[in-house]
């Protein structure tokens, strides 16, 4: 049986929150971790507030940090155990909020990076949230549905007392979906022995979940977008757009520009993608890749095939391409120093978490690349889950006009924030929304008590 324990084992970072060194931050001795690489994004907006140095210090270190080992019976009689994480990073501003993702890449670094990111990326859209983010580290693609439902279980029974509505509340990340929110749900209302919606969102709309939260990621980003591609002389007619990553808010975001009449002319998903230069027609892009599960399938099966011409290209192929939009959808550390002096595309939307590292930042923006972060751009997702988890406290839910024109008001309202930090500042938009951030932290961290407050 595969060891799931090497990935976190092999990680400083991890050993250093389970041995819990005192006096050092996490990121000491972790100078390759995926935490260590976002505390650099931290460290460089600290030079553009006046904040308290109390912040900074809570900041660099996640409050709490859980490590479970699920055992999970399976199909075949055996016994398999799998490890599971929970990260709590910050509760400053409210009980924290983050997805669970299943995925063979999971380690405990990567989701405090998660959970990092959310603390922002929640203070960004000004929502009474702290960041949190959790994890299985496998492959569920190997499991059957019946064992994706014990082990979703278990995980609740291992994290029961680390969550709750006014604790920390899951939500939907990679590879997991309403149905996942809902055992999830249903098997922490078992042992509450009551039903207790509001312990996460992402729900199935029929036990409490909110319209307009499945397409929440994309739309918030199509927002932004929209907000700030005008201000840069773009218009949909005379603007191409590559999206990496075919998922759900993949799809959602490139159907939306698609609609609008942007000219999509890339799309890939983890075994490839395919390039047309004269646009892909997404939605038969979508409805082949969602009926065939593969998007290598959609140029080679039913009518689209004649159609339109095409080629098939790499995921690497696809974040070179010469674009004035490039999106990554996918996953995290896609964009590295390695390949950002090839990427060609003018502007960069991060609908993933991460995908480009710090490193890659420095070459793009001397490359007159802008980036667009995801604290920003992807926050739909964690913005509709907050409304899902006010519909369920007040049990009045909303129809999906009014969740969607709520999230417009903010998503544009806070790129405007930050567009304008960025030229007040001559920064760049990255380190103009952890500024935006960290002013918001600041002041809830400040109304608790600082060094400000007990020295005179």
């Amino acid at each position: 049986m595969v060891n799931l324990l090497s990935n976190a084992a092999a990680d400083s970072a991890t050993h250093a929150a389970l041995n819990g060194s005192a006096g050092k931050s996490l990121l000491d001795g972790a100078a390759h971790s995926t935490l260590s690489d976002a505390n650099r994004r931290l460290e460089k907006a600290l030079k553009y507030v006046s904040i308290n140095e109390d912040v900074a210090e809570r900041l660099r270190y996640p409050k709490s940090s859980l490590v479970v080992s699920i055992p999970v019976r399976m199909d075949d009689g055996s016994l398999r155990i799998f490890q599971g994480y929970r990260v709590r990073y910050d509760d400053s501003r409210g009980p924290t909020k983050g997805g669970v993702r299943y995925h063979p890449g999971v380690t405990l670094d990567e989701v405090q990076s998660l959970a990092f990111w959310m603390t922002f990326k929640c203070a960004v859209l000004n929502l009474p949230f702290g960041g949190a983010k959790g994890g299985i580290t496998l492959n569920p693609k190997e499991l059957s549905k019946f064992e994706l439902e014990r082990l979703t279980r278990g995980y609740v029974d291992a994290i029961a007392d680390f969550i709750g509505p006014d604790i920390d509340i899951p939500a939907p990340d990679v590879y997991t979906n309403p149905m996942v929110m809902g055992w999830m749900m249903d098997q922490y209302s078992i042992i509450q022995r009551k039903i207790t919606p509001a312990v996460v969102t992402g729900k199935p709309i029929t036990m409490g979940g909110s319209q307009g939260r499945e397409s929440a990621t994309a739309m918030g980003a199509f927002f932004v977008m929209q907000t700030v591609l005008p201000r840069l002389g773009k218009s949909p007619e005379n603007t191409t757009v590559a999206v990496q990553g075919f998922g759900n808010a993949g799809s959602i975001i490139a159907e939306l520009l698609y609609k609008a009449g942007y000219k999509v002319v890339a799309v890939s998903d983890s075994q490839g993608g395919v390039y047309a230069s004269q646009g892909l027609d997404i939605p038969s892009v979508r409805q082949i890749k969602e009926s065939s599960r593969r998007l290598k399938a959609v140029y080679c099966e039913g009518s689209v095939c004649n159609d339109q011409e095409h080629s098939t290209i790499t995921n690497e192929q696809l974040l070179e391409l010469d674009v004035d939009v490039l999106v990554p959808a996918a996953l995290e550390n896609q964009i590295t120093a390695e390949n950002a002096g090839r990427i060609q595309a003018r502007y960069i939307f991060e609908v993933a978490n991460g995908p480009v590292t710090s490193d890659a930042d420095a070459i793009l923006e001397n490359r007159g690349i802008q980036v667009f972060p995801d604290i920003l751009v992807n926050a739909g997702g964690v913005t509709v889950s907050y409304f899902e988890w006010v519909q369920n406290r007040n049990g009045f839910y909303w129809s999906a006009d009014k969740v969607n024109h709520r999230l417009e008001f903010a998503m544009k309202q806070e790129t405007e924030h930050i567009w304008a930090i960025a030229q007040e500042q001559d920064i760049d938009l990255r380190t103009a929304a952890y500024v935006h951030a960290l002013n918001r932290l600041d002041d809830a961290i400040r109304a608790k008590g600082t060094r400000d407050f007990y020295v005179s």
